[in-house]
């Protein structure tokens, strides 16, 4: 923790950091279903569904600031589009932890970068935070809103009022459920993983069907602890990279570092490959390659001779990350961090790769694909981007832009000087299947607001569809999805 000082800020950006943006650095502030304004432009008619985006809201409590990004308490948005307009609301995820923060208007809790207030042998056998704060899947029945460690929480779809605690009939003892599922859009059948810690660290696999419940799980002994953010889906496997990290269990044990501060960088170890067969869920083989990190996949698939194809955003290590987003909730960062698209081809009978290509280089985040091509042969990767010239340490992506695998091109959505949107969602057009959308959240700094802005996906270079305007600022997140009428 850290205890906030006023100062001025330096980046447009920071406006939309809840721990520093505001007068006496109030957290962002809920709002109940509003009916949205639009600012320009207009509502395309086959645009029909919901928008849910996840981040952490609140950054501080009582004058003291979380110790990094991922610390912060999940705030969930939903935008509904519907035949008589576009409504949005705004509301924190209820768990037990946020609520008995606020009853006291401090911390009383350790998360991913802060420990446990008090002394050091208060943080022994402590339990952390469940920030509820990194993405969010909806089921037919309920949004559930995700994190790493521990279950997810379940919400109201339309209210997003907090329902509690779901084990999806199969995660005991508070089994870890990731943020980064994978959802098969022919089967409606849902893959996730989580990593547990106890006597042994195991990677636990959950297979679910379309309601969520989970209907088949396994575990699979890892040999070290090492941070594993997301997966692959292809149509047989599920592909796994595990970074070379090691983690100082002793000092995390005895309440002298955070996990944030317990990895190590051990390029030496090279980057562990993991696949497993998706209809059993036991392993298919296990090799090496070059040491890199990373957090997000955007997709995979198998091509017509075996070989699994998918592409990821790769960093050369994990310090230069982990620091660049510790410095965020300051509202100035310094660190810089370059994440580039790559693809990887690899044999998934050996867990070879056998072919690396740099895809986009620029620093860039968040692929996503259309939800319908998830673990199919895709075209377009779409992921947010720094835009040209700009200062890679001291700004957040800016830009937001579709690759083009076919023709190898991308094409850049200029949103202006000082706006900066959200991770890019895909929404297919319900009357049109050949036309597609691309929603994302813009921060604009130049008026301290957030709008909703719509493009037309063929279309990213030019003017939004339509811009909707919200009733106040929504701090920036890290994932959502898009659910269709």
């Amino acid at each position: 923790m850290h205890t906030i000082e006023k100062k001025s800020i330096t980046k447009a950006w920071a406006g939309a950091i809840a721990s520093v943006s505001f007068a006496n650095a109030e957290p962002a502030k809920e709002f109940p279903s509003t009916q949205l304004p639009i600012l320009s432009g207009k509502i395309p008619n086959g645009l029909r569904g919901r928008l849910y985006r996840n981040g952490p809201g609140r950054l501080e409590r009582g004058g003291n600031r979380v110790g990094h990004w991922f610390d912060g308490d999940g705030a969930i948005l939903g935008v509904h589009f519907t035949d008589a307009g576009v409504t949005g609301v705004y509301r924190y995820v209820q768990t037990a932890e946020y609520q008995a923060e606020t009853k006291v208007d401090k911390f009383l809790y350790g998360v991913y970068g802060m420990h446990t207030p008090g002394p050091i042998w208060k943080r022994w056998g402590q339990k952390i935070k469940n920030a509820a704060n990194t993405s969010v899947l909806a089921l037919p029945d309920k949004l559930l809103a995700l994190w790493e460690a521990t279950n997810p929480y379940a919400l109201d779809l339309e209210t997003l009022e907090t329902k509690g605690l779901d084990d999806l009939g199969a995660l005991d003892n508070g089994l870890p459920y990731s943020a980064h599922y994978k959802r098969d859009a022919d089967t409606g059948e849902i893959f996730n993983f989580g990593v547990s810690m106890g006597s042994s660290v195991e990677l636990n696999l959950y297979k679910s069907d379309r309601t969520g419940k989970i209907i088949q799980k396994a575990a699979f002994k890892l040999d070290r602890y090492s941070i594993i953010h997301d997966f692959v889906l292809t149509q047989r496997y599920l592909v796994f990279f595990m970074p070379p990290m090691r983690m100082k269990m002793l000092p995390l044990m005895l309440g002298l570092a955070t996990f944030s501060e317990s990895f190590l960088w051990e390029p030496q170890l090279g980057t562990q490959v993991l696949i497993f067969d998706r209809e059993n869920l036991s392993l298919v083989s296990r090799g090496e390659t070059d040491p890199w990190f990373n957090w997000h996949f955007g997709n995979g698939y198998e091509d017509e001779d075996g070989s699994v194809i998918l592409d990821v955003v790769r960093y050369s290590d994990f310090q230069q990350t982990n620091e660049y987003l510790r410095e965020i909730p300051t509202g100035e960062t310094h660190t810089v961090q370059k994440g580039q698209l790559w693809q990887v081809r690899l044999n998934p009978q050996t867990a070879k790769v056998t072919a690396t290509q740099e895809i986009i280089n620029r620093r860039c985040e968040f692929p996503v694909v259309q939800r319908s091509q998830v673990g199919q042969p895709w075209r377009y990767t779409y992921i947010s981007l720094m835009p040209q010239g700009t200062d890679t340490g001291k700004e957040l992506l800016g830009a937001i832009a579709r690759f083009d695998y076919k023709t190898e091109t991308l094409t850049e959505a200029d949103l202006g000087e000082n706006r900066y949107p959200s991770e890019p969602i895909h929404a297919q057009d319900s009357q049109n299947p050949e036309q597609g959308w691309l929603l994302t959240v813009v921060y604009d700094g130049n008026s301290d607001s957030s709008e909703i802005w719509v493009f037309d996906s063929d279309r990213l270079d030019a003017e939004p569809i339509c811009k909707l305007g919200l009733p106040s600022v929504i701090p920036h997140s890290f994932h959502g999805t898009w659910n269709p009428a």
